[in-house]
This record gives C-alpha cells, sequence and structure tokens, in this order.
C-alpha cells in the first residue's frame, strides 16, 4: 500500500510530533471552547429568565419559561447546529476546509453577541430575538464540528491522530467549565452590589431589574475566544490531503506541507494526475459502491452518535433539574434570581471539573493506546451501569444523607461518557471516510448525534416531570418522573452498546488505508499497468 502512498501524505504520517501540531490543536480547540461555551450556558440562565419575563403575581414559585418556549430555547441552537454540520459538511468537501473555516467562526462571534440583545422588552419579543440568533449561532458552531475534525486529523500523523483529534473536542470540557465559572463571577458580582431578598420572602423584590443584564453578559462573552482565534484560522495552510486528493494540486500540497514539516518533499503531480483521473471515475456518495463499501460505517457513526446525544444532552442541559430533584439546588422559592443562578452554575462547574473535564483527557492519553473501539465500549457499557444504579434505587438516593452518592454517580456518568462515545464518536468520523467524503460523511454523523441531543432536551424536559400533575411546573403535563427517564437513558446507552460493533477500528493505520482509498488506486493500477507512475 506504501508504494502507492503520495510522499506528502506519508510525510504527514511519519511526521513526529511537532509544534504545529500543537498549533493546530489550541486553533481547532478554540473554536469547540466556544461551541461548548455557547451550547451549555444557556442552562445557565433558563430559570433566570423564566422569572424575569414570566413572573406570576401570587404565585407560590418563581416564573419559569413555559413548556414551548422552554423547549424552543433550549433546542432551537440544536436545529441550527443540525443544519450547519450538514451544509458546512458539504461545503467543505466542495470548496475545501480552510476557506470555510472562518466562515463559522464569523457566524459564532456576530450571533454570540446578538443572541444578547433583544427587540424591545416584552417576553414573546425577547425570546424570539433570543431563539432567531441562537439557531444561527448553532449553525456556526456546526460547521466546527466536521471542519475541526477533518482538519485535525489530515494534519496529523497515524501514530498519534487519535489523540491528537479528540484533544480538539476535549477543549469542550473547557468551554462547559468556564461557562459555569464565568457565570458564578457574574452572579456573585451582582448579588454583592444589589442584594435582594428570597422569592418567599419578597416575590417582586427577589428579581432585581439589573437581574436582565446578567443573561445577556453571560450569552454575550461566548464571542471573545472565538474573535481570538479568527486570524490564526485565516493563516492556517489547507490540508495537504484535501489541496492533493481532490483539488489535485501537488505542487500546491508539498510547497504547504513543506513550510509546516520544514522538510523537502517533492510534488509526484503525475502520480496526483493518475490517481485524480482514476478517481473522476470512482463512486460517488449516494452510489452503491458506497454504501457497500461505507454503508455499515456510515450506520455505526451516525447511530452511536445519535444514541449517545439523547442520553448527554440530557444529562448536561437539565442537571440543574435533577440536582433540584434530590435537593442539591435549594428549593427555588428560597432563593432571589441571582442566587439560583449562583447556585447552578456552581453544580455545573463542579460537575465539569471532577469528571466532564478530566474524562475527556483520559480519551485523549488512551485513544491511540487501546484503541476507539475499547474506548467507546467501555464507555457505553459504564454509562448503562451507573444509570441504571441510579435509577432502580431512586428513592435511595433522594433521602438528604445519601444525595451526595447520587452526586458523584451522576458524575461517573458523565466520566464515561467522556473517556468514551462523547469523544470516539467525534474522532472516528473523520478516519474512515475517503477524502473526497470525509467532511460530508463527519457532518452527517454529528448532524445524527445533534438529531439525538434534541430528542433529549425536548423529551427529557416533559419526561422528567413528576407523574403526579399537582408536583409538574406550571404549563406541563404529567412526565414519568426523574426516575423512568434515567431507566430510559440508561436502556438507549445500552443500544450504543450494541451498534458500537459496526464501527471499525482505526488505530495506527492512515487515512488511506481506513478509507480505501489505497486499495482503490492499487485496483486501478492492475487494470491498467500501461499507465506509469513516477
Amino acid at each position: 500500500m506504501a508504494r502507492d502512498q503520495l510522499q506528502v501524505l506519508n510525510a504527514l504520517d511519519v511526521a513526529k510530533t511537532q509544534w504545529y501540531h500543537f498549533t493546530a490543536i489550541i486553533i481547532a480547540g478554540m473554536g469547540f471552547f466556544t461551541d461548548a461555551y455557547d451550547l451549555f450556558c444557556i442552562s445557565l440562565v433558563t430559570k433566570l429568565l423564566g422569572r424575569i419575563y414570566y413572573h406570576v403575581d401570587g404565585a407560590e414559585k418563581p416564573g419559569t419559561l413555559p413548556p414551548n418556549v422552554a423547549a424552543a430555547v433550549n433546542g432551537v441552537a440544536f436545529c441550527g447546529t443540525l443544519a450547519g454540520q450538514l451544509f458546512f459538511g458539504w461545503l467543505g468537501d466542495k470548496l475545501g476546509r480552510k476557506k470555510v473555516y472562518g466562515m463559522t467562526l464569523m457566524v459564532m462571534v456576530l450571533c454570540s453577541i446578538a443572541s444578547g440583545l433583544s427587540f424591545g422588552h416584552e417576553p414573546k419579543t425577547v425570546m424570539a430575538t433570543l431563539c432567531f440568533f441562537r439557531f444561527w449561532l448553532g449553525f456556526g458552531i456546526g460547521g466546527d464540528y466536521p471542519l475541526s475534525a477533518t482538519i485535525m486529523s489530515e494534519y496529523a500523523n497515524k501514530k498519534t491522530r487519535g489523540a491528537f483529534v479528540s484533544a480538539v473536542f476535549a477543549m469542550q470540557g473547557f468551554g462547559i467549565m468556564a461557562g459555569g465559572i464565568f457565570a458564578i463571577i457574574i452572579s456573585s458580582a451582582f448579588e454583592a452590589k444589589f442584594p435582594a431578598p428570597a422569592y418567599e420572602d419578597d416575590p417582586l423584590k427577589s428579581t432585581i431589574p439589573q437581574a436582565d443584564l446578567v443573561w445577556r453578559i453571560i450569552l454575550m462573552v461566548g464571542a471573545i475566544p472565538a474573535a481570538m482565534t479568527y486570524y490564526s484560522r485565516s493563516k492556517m495552510p489547507e490540508t495537504a490531503r484535501y489541496t492533493a486528493l481532490v483539488a489535485k494540486d501537488a505542487k500546491q500540497a508539498a510547497s504547504d506541507m513543506s513550510k509546516v514539516l520544514q522538510m523537502e518533499i517533492e510534488p509526484e503531480q503525475q502520480k496526483v494526475e493518475h490517481i485524480s483521473k482514476e478517481k473522476s471515475k470512482a463512486f460517488s456518495l449516494l452510489s452503491k459502491e458506497f454504501m457497500s463499501r461505507h454503508g455499515l460505517h456510515l450506520l455505526g457513526t451516525t447511530s452511536t452518535w445519535f444514541l449517545l446525544d439523547i442520553a448527554f444532552y440530557s444529562q448536561n442541559l437539565f442537571q440543574k433539574d435533577i440536582f433540584s430533584a434530590i435537593g442539591w439546588i435549594p428549593p427555588a422559592k428560597s432563593m432571589n434570581a441571582i442566587q439560583e443562578v449562583f447556585k447552578i452554575a456552581r453544580a455545573q462547574t463542579l460537575i465539569a471539573l471532577c469528571s466532564t473535564v478530566p474524562g475527556y483527557w483520559f480519551t485523549v492519553a488512551f485513544i491511540d493506546v487501546v484503541g476507539r473501539f475499547a474506548i467507546q465500549m467501555m464507555g457505553f457499557f459504564f454509562m448503562t451501569v451507573f444509570m441504571f444504579a441510579l435509577a432502580i434505587p431512586y428513592n435511595h438516593w433522594t433521602h438528604k444523607e445519601n444525595r451526595i452518592g447520587f452526586v458523584i454517580m451522576y458524575s461517573l456518568t458523565f466520566f464515561f461518557a467522556n473517556f468514551g462515545p462523547n469523544a470516539t464518536t467525534f474522532v472516528v468520523p473523520a478516519e474512515i471516510f475517503p477524502a473526497r467524503f470525509r467532511s460530508t460523511c463527519h457532518g452527517i454523523s454529528a448532524a445524527s448525534g445533534k438529531l439525538g441531543a434534541m430528542v433529549g432536551a425536548f423529551g427529557f424536559l416533559y419526561l422528567a416531570q413528576s407523574p403526579d400533575k399537582d408536583k409538574t411546573d406550571a404549563g406541563y403535563p404529567p412526565g414519568i418522573g426523574v426516575r423512568n427517564s434515567l431507566i430510559v437513558l440508561g436502556v438507549v446507552n445500552f443500544l450504543g452498546i450494541l451498534f458500537t460493533f459496526l464501527v471499525p477500528e482505526s488505530k495506527g493505520k492512515s487515512l488511506e488505508e481506513m478509507s480505501g482509498e489505497n486499495e482503490e488506486n492499487e485496483n486501478s493500477n492492475s487494470d491498467n499497468r500501461t499507465v506509469p507512475i513516477v
């Protein structure tokens, strides 16, 4: 297989870890830092939005977002992300990774700022504005998934490729944690400057007028890290695999990578032209040939990501509700609006610090040692175990003396999501498909994940409501309760174990070997021996 490998691609595969690898991780990773901050910071402020815009005079509890509004605010960014993953994934294969990379970042910067603005002060106009801009924010975030994964996998060497790609994704953990820390700082500052009584003592004064600034500041700060990396992204060269294998410009690929690797690389234009000539007769994405070669792989990457995100986003977006249910966050009426933001942010930050971030970096450390398949299988297995361990004796965990145990078990499900399928479902689609489809197939896989996130975000919102209609939040129909919702998530995780068997192991193999592109070239050579390959 190596005899048909272009020198520039072989040089990338065997390159020692260098500074440019870390530069690429930081540039791509800051996009994911921003993605996570923007997607998950909304869960910090939804309770506050309910208090500000949906207060009911004389109500026993503070105002909450109506079900349809809560579903829209929580889920609209996922709709945008799904659309962005499909669109920018396709565009990344058509125009090149680099050309599209800057577009996604600018959309994220502009829409992060716009999310904190609103037209008017009426609930309908504020929520409509918020949802509109969060959709387009999600659209930009969606593009970051296939492009960052594809760029990093095409830059990396085959020995440590898994660690590099998962390190980009691991920046999500820092983004989630940064959102919580910033919310703690802002809420503490406002609480110190504008103290207010608890809701049960004075419902009107418990939500200070300045609280309207808190959620806007938290959302708008997400623009800063994205803006900081725009210049660096614009200076990144196009990946050699796109330039040589898709754009068919061997000279440019060799020139770009000679600078990056600091070594002389022969252009090999004749070999590129031969490979391109054969690829012009090659199969398309929707062909029977693609389905026979990669159909099961695509089913594996889409199904596992779909199932993982149902569980992962349900847990992340609604952990504040779970913590409230077990009493880790005090009843809403016992706090003022700013104190509630502080308590929710503190809980989210502790979970991120103790389980989410370590889980990501365990994957980075071990993915090239034990492989993608083993980590994904292990992650789904332990997520299933811990979810059932929480659900079956659920009443035991609700007792005050057992609440810390519940939080530890709940944290372990996050740890094994991130030291498991949440990382591997991102890595594998960037490795196993041909270069001309790589970004598109990663976008399809990621979009399937966001479809799962929408199922989790919308479904869990309703499912987790108490079966007793007297105990449900205002406007919600009775659900199946937190316990039964956790059982459902456990079943979802078990299905993830089964579909993992469709995903191939890519540890230590070149991208061309995994995608079958070397095999295509060898077949074409045997069919046409008269074509010289220099």
